[in-house]
């Protein structure tokens, strides 16, 4: 469980200075003052926001909403730690956000659903909350739903769609309309919790204000969930790990578009060398732009009760990775980040492609290949990739989770890095980047204290 103290260290004193900041803000900016850089490999300089919230190029907008806090029609708060997000279509043009909170147990105290003295709890099925606590304090993370109008640029209504889970950072969408949002820790029942947590949850897509029932995912291994990318012609599901030592897994389900049923859990490996580390911190083991073979390794006792899934699996052969985060999957490949990773341990962005026959007794034959695109060495380029999405013309778009000023980037195919926005606001990182769609909005969090931010522009088709 994450403690007092781990919270207070995350949140800082910025919740008492938000506090006079959510109706003060315009819902819409336009920006108007040149900053001194110059982007032009991108969408041309970055200029600075009046509002102080986000600096965006020329011909660029955003509107604000779903802040922390905030009263939701199903009574209860927004929470805080707003995180991955995914979006589908929904009914008369609307759009249906599902978003991740980072929370702990004890956020309660400055920003969980059931208010600073959990006094809206009792509004709430206890059936339909994963894990109430030991000590009477409920997991606050999960995930909230956010039913938006993109022509109005406001909040049709919102509500929370996954209860009791706790530090629920990313996850991924899947291709029957549903949401995978994944538990960022190891924790187990004991002293605090009535349950073991580390798990996936699916949330599916609604525009009802409802709480779905929380069926952990066993199989697809416990451990501290980043992100999942599916395949929707194999329904295979990839992972990442937020560990420095951490793994990269697919999930093979034994029913398509069924997780709650099993399957099977593995990790990847470098056929040219078993336990490769890719982190690269010593030693250049990975070069950029090179394909390496792959092949996978099966887990056994994937619920992990020692918590040592990646311990075993890199004996068993399975390949180390740098703090695993964003994963998105586009037009047949798995693209994915490690925040820590490379020399200067300023992040790498790899790139999976699967085998013809992935998943099947003779993808040896001709198996996946993964390469490393790229790995910096000056924090100016990029500092600490976090989330990533991919744009419909082909651009990754990359949050940054660095140690100052955060940037959204984008990442052309031909490896050309820009600046797209800068978080004026504070120093918390972005989250959650991901794309209407039809490809006009771009959706992103400032993750602490907790807002959402829809970006509009002249995007490159």
């Amino acid at each position: 469980m994450v403690d007092r103290r781990h919270f207070i260290k995350q949140f800082g004193a910025f919740s008492i200075a938000f506090s006079g900041f959510g109706r003060a803000l315009a819902n819409t900016s336009t920006i108007n003052h040149l900053l001194d850089q110059d982007y032009n490999k991108g969408y041309g300089p970055l200029i600075k926001d009046p509002n102080g919230i986000l600096d965006l190029p020329k011909g660029f907008s955003y509107n604000v909403f779903s802040q922390y806090n905030e009263k939701m029609d199903d009574g209860l708060l927004v929470p805080a730690a707003h995180d991955g997000m995914a979006v589908f279509n929904g009914s008369n043009d609307n759009l249906i956000i599902i978003r991740n909170h980072e929370l702990g147990g004890e956020s309660h105290l400055l920003g969980g659903p059931f208010g600073p003295n959990l006094e809206l709890i009792n509004t709430v099925d206890k059936r339909l909350i994963y894990d109430i606590g030991n000590n009477g304090i409920p997991g606050q993370g999960g995930t909230t739903t956010i039913i938006y109008d993109p022509i109005r640029k406001n909040v049709v209504r919102q509500f929370l769609s996954l209860a009791g889970t706790t530090i629920n950072c990313c996850g991924g969408p899947t291709p029957w309309r549903s949401w995978i949002s994944c538990e960022e820790t190891e924790t187990q029942a004991g002293e605090d919790w009535k349950k073991d947590h580390g798990y996936n949850f699916e949330v599916p897509v609604t525009e009802t204000p409802q709480i779905t029932k929380p069926v952990p995912l066993k199989s697809m291994g416990r451990f501290s969930h980043e992100a999942v990318a599916i395949d929707p012609q194999t329904g295979i599901a990839y992972q990442t790990e937020d560990e420095g030592n951490g793994l990269i897994y697919r999930f093979i389900p034994n029913v398509n578009g069924k997780f709650h049923k099993g399957g099977v859990l593995q990790a990847l490996c470098f056929k040219s060398k078993p336990s490769m580390d890719t982190r690269n911190w010593r030693e250049n083991n990975i070069q950029l732009k090179k394909s390496y073979d792959i092949e996978w390794v099966t887990l056994d006792d994937v619920e992990s009760p020692e918590n040592d899934l990646r311990f075993r699996g890199s004996k068993n052969s399975a390949a180390i990775f740098a703090r695993g985060e964003g994963m998105w999957f586009d037009k047949g490949k798995i693209y994915f980040t490690c925040t820590s990773g490379g020399k200067k341990k300023l992040g790498q962005i790899y790139v999976y492609t699967p085998s013809p026959y992935e998943g099947q007794s003779n993808e040896n034959n001709n198996p996946g290949k993964i390469e490393l695109l790229v790995e910096p060495v000056d924090s100016e380029i990029m500092d600490m990739c976090d989330n990533i999405t991919v744009a419909p013309w082909g651009d990754m778009i990359i949050c940054e989770d660095g140690k100052g000023t955060d940037f959204l980037l984008g990442i052309k195919p031909d490896g050309t890095i820009y600046k797209l926005a800068k978080n004026a606001l504070n120093s918390k990182e972005f989250a959650g980047s991901v794309f209407s769609p039809d490809g006009k909005i771009l959706f992103v969090n400032i993750q602490l204290p907790g807002l959402t931010l829809a970006i509009t522009g002249p995007w490159q088709a």
